[in-house]
């Protein structure tokens, strides 16, 4: 392994990206300058960031590197498509602890432009420092779209059908499995380490964490996807959605922000909400609601959108697609159907970093 204090912060930016090859027009000039020179004549430009901070958004007890860029990639990709635009450059800035090798962060920018070649995306630069806490990962993207392409939020207008891609909740339960495994396994080191029985230690080097059956889980919650494919699918049935965004936080989060910024209210129908098997099995087996993961679990980056009603036949034909409710007056409020039709007001409990707790003010 190679320490990254060999190479410094430049040689360590030349070893990552000097098999970097740029796909996209508007980028002019990438990595190598101190700036990257982006045009973008005829379309808008669209940004996005995130930062994922250790111990907060990501545990390298149970994400590998390689995984952690490709997700990490991905989520950012998420957004541009969300705005029903399309990502053209990525810039990435990781501040590193000294624990981190070259090697390490070579398996990072892998993940990285695995992702970025699935959608024609270029890495165009970025920094790095140093960190006494870990790893942070800090991405921009920028993205492009037509000036009346651009779907925002707010657009939502009663009478519309509100729709999600794919299945909801995986990740979320993906995140209980893991943080499950990694219990067990702590819980066995420390009672080895109790009784000094060096032999069971040993052979915890070896621990493999019971995920049978459960691996479309894990790729929900290490390997997100960005849907681009659904907003290619949209634009070839010539859908332009009303409002759009995708699913960091929560489905109820999500629709309670397009509500709001719309100002409208909407009805969802418990029945409709599309549930992967897997998902419900290992619900089950947690004794956690069902319902409630699908709503409030996050980290599905699915894309949630309403469209006209006119649009129901298109939408009902498209596969990856599921109608799950429609959008009514503000005084109605958002509520949820459930099965035995009985109506609850919705509430946004999905991820808040910043929602005050225990220990944090």
């Amino acid at each position: 392994m190679t320490a990254i204090s060999k190479l410094g912060e430049f040689g360590l930016i030349d070893r990552l990206t000097r098999d970097l090859q740029t796909k996209n027009p508007s980028t002019k000039y990438g990595v190598g300058d101190d700036c990257a020179v982006l045009s973008y004549p005829q379309s808008e430009v669209l940004v996005t960031t995130d930062m994922l901070m250790e111990g907060v958004h990501f545990d390298l007890t149970y994400i590998d590197l390689q995984h952690l860029g490709y997700k990490a990639a991905m989520v950012n990709l998420s957004d541009i498509f969300a705005m029903n635009g399309q990502p053209r450059q990525l810039i990435v800035s990781l501040a590193l602890s000294k624990r981190f090798t070259v090697e390490d962060m070579e398996a990072f920018y892998k993940g990285l432009q695995l992702a970025c070649e699935k959608w024609n995306v270029d890495i165009v630069g970025g920094d790095t420092t140093s960190s006494y806490t870990g790893l942070a990962i800090s991405i921009t993207c920028i993205g492009e779209a037509r000036k009346e392409d651009i779907v925002y939020r707010n657009g939502a207008r009663e009478t519309d059908l509100v729709c999600v891609t794919g299945d909801l909740g995986a990740a979320y339960m993906g995140l209980q499995l893991l943080e499950r495994e990694k219990t067990v396994y702590y819980q066995q080191v420390d009672e080895a380490q109790k009784k000094g029985d060096q032999r069971a230690l040993d052979e915890l080097r070896n621990f493999q964490p019971d995920f049978a059956g459960k691996e479309y889980l894990l790729d929900r919650q290490l390997k997100p996807e960005a849907r681009g494919d659904i907003i290619r699918q949209l634009r070839e049935q010539n859908i332009r959605p009303t409002a759009m965004m995708d699913i960091s936080d929560g489905l109820s989060s999500e629709l309670m922000h397009i509500c709001k910024q719309s100002h409208c209210g909407c009805r969802i129908y418990e029945k409709n909400i599309p549930i992967d098997y897997q998902t419900a099995v290992l619900c089950e087996e947690f004794n956690i609601n069902l319902t409630t993961a699908a709503l409030n679990g996050g980290e599905d980056y699915e894309l949630l959108f309403t469209v006209p009603i006119g649009d129901h036949e298109k939408i009902a034909a498209m596969e990856g697609v599921k109608l799950i409710g429609h959008i009514t007056n503000e005084s109605l409020g958002c509520a949820l159907i459930t099965r035995d039709g009985n109506e609850f007001e919705l509430k946004a409990q999905g991820w808040n970093p910043l929602r005050e707790s225990e220990g944090n003010a």
